[in-house]
């Protein structure tokens, strides 16, 4: 699954289209590196999004095409 689809189902970013442009911008690094929208997501990889001061660091524990609200927390385990 491609990251800005992946972000906007695990309601991560509320919208694909702010997900796909904080990726080109270069806020979204998986692994350490900068990736653009295209990266295909894969469980135990490590997420950090750049929200202005604050950086989000989660890692993915499940890539499923569809969640609910309820599972979509359920995606990733967020990391100190």
């Amino acid at each position: 699954m491609r990251i800005d689809k992946y972000l906007k189902v695990s309601r991560l970013i509320k919208r694909r289209t702010v997900a796909n442009e904080a990726s080109d911008a270069g806020r979204v690094s998986v692994n350490g590196r900068p990736v653009k929208a295209s990266y295909q997501v894969k469980v135990g990889d490590i997420i950090e999004i750049a929200f202005g001061q604050r950086t989000l660091k989660v890692e993915v524990v499940d890539v499923s095409e569809n969640a609910t609200k309820a599972n979509a927390a359920a995606m990733y385990r967020e990391i100190e």
